[in-house]
């Protein structure tokens, strides 16, 4: 057996045109009275989105509306776990293990007239200057700046050191709404009213939500207020499109939320996932079947021992549970393998982060 490895298996969108003027009014929550901001719009034209496997072009319709709407917020305030309530199915990894999310990750949700494409960003790194995190970074700024409308995600009742970074990020000129998340939490409603309005005075918000996205009817309201904000133009999407990553990408973020939950906080954050092989063929019991293999790169052999655990249950288990969703998420049957590797200092190494898929 090599002691590099151990095995353990299981079985184009056309250019936007500039965003529309906005409208914006004042909003009555909870007794405090949010001014409506300034109507001076950015009029930069927004980039194209990312070209999308090959769909069928959508066919313009009277009275549509699409736009970018950007989901930004420190890290661990629940802007993956939104993003999936949003879309209606999960397509962003979440844990409790902070920095999670690494790239930037589009949902896409038809509904009605309207189609929203969301993108959750990574948290914004305050710490660990590390080219990893830069990279993270990097595709944050990137995000909040082509965009329609940008949700900012804070914990209700809360603003810390780190909100105010990510809220600095953020450009004049495109409408922000302040998304209160985790209202559930609160214990004392009452408290949330002089919140909002110290909140107010920190950033000229278009809108307060105040919310839990864990709650149905929280996720409506919020997708009526988004649409409102998107500018009446054909979709770029067709209606049954999710996302615009591809499956193979999507096993990598199934396999690392994997990891992530089975070795909880004693695992450093820098391990990730490489894709080696995903491959499809025709299935005898299935319309689809895929055979996967994947590398998990740790920094340290003390890490690798841990992913690999006891006779190599734990590796095992990561595989196992990441098999079970992928099947439910690609509607295939997956035979995925699993290796895990030893690079020192990846997460510093400017070229390797690159090699790893990071921008």
């Amino acid at each position: 057996m090599s002691t590099d490895k151990k095995n353990a298996s299981s079985e184009s969108a056309p250019e936007r045109t500039p965003q529309e003027q906005t409208m914006r009014r004042p909003v009555q929550i909870a007794g405090v009275t949010i001014q409506p901001r300034s109507s001076a719009e950015n009029a930069s034209e927004d980039a194209a989105l990312p070209p999308v496997a090959a769909a069928p072009a959508p066919v313009p319709v009277e009275g549509q509306r699409c736009g970018l709407v950007a989901i930004v917020g420190k890290p661990n305030v629940g802007k993956s776990t939104l993003l999936n309530a949003l879309v209606g199915q999960k397509i962003s990894i979440t844990s409790r293990k902070a920095q999670t999310t690494r790239h930037r990750i589009t949902g896409i949700r038809t509904q009605g007239t309207a189609q929203y494409v969301f993108v959750d960003t990574p948290g914004f790194q305050t710490i660990h200057g590390t080219a990893l995190n830069k990279s993270l970074n990097k595709t944050v700024v990137g995000a909040v700046s082509d965009v329609d409308l940008v949700l900012f995600v804070v914990e209700a009742g809360s603003f810390t050191t780190a909100d105010a970074k990510v809220l600095a990020l953020l450009k004049p000129g495109i409408p922000v709404l302040l998304v209160a998340n985790k209202l559930d939490n609160v214990h004392r409603r009452g408290d949330i009213a002089p919140w909002l309005q110290s909140m107010q005075e920190r950033h000229a918000f278009t809108e307060f939500v105040p919310m839990s996205a864990k709650q149905p009817k929280d996720i409506e309201r919020l997708l009526g207020i988004c649409e409102k904000y998107l500018p009446e133009q054909p979709w770029w999407h067709a209606e049954d499109e999710l996302t615009d990553r591809s499956e193979k990408f999507l096993a990598s973020e199934m396999v690392r939320e994997k990891l992530f939950r089975l070795t909880g906080d004693e695992l450093p954050y820098t391990s990730t996932v490489v894709i080696d092989k995903f491959e499809e063929e025709a299935g005898r019991t299935s319309k689809r079947m895929l055979r996967i293999a994947a590398t998990i790169v740790v920094e340290r052999e003390g890490h690798k021992a841990m992913v690999i655990g006891d006779k190599g249950e734990k590796l095992k288990r990561i595989g196992t549970e990441t098999r079970v969703e992928l099947e439910k998420l690609l509607d295939a049957k997956v035979f995925i393998e699993l290796w895990v590797k030893v690079r020192s200092g990846w997460a510093d190494d400017e070229a390797r982060v690159r090699s790893f898929g990071y921008e």
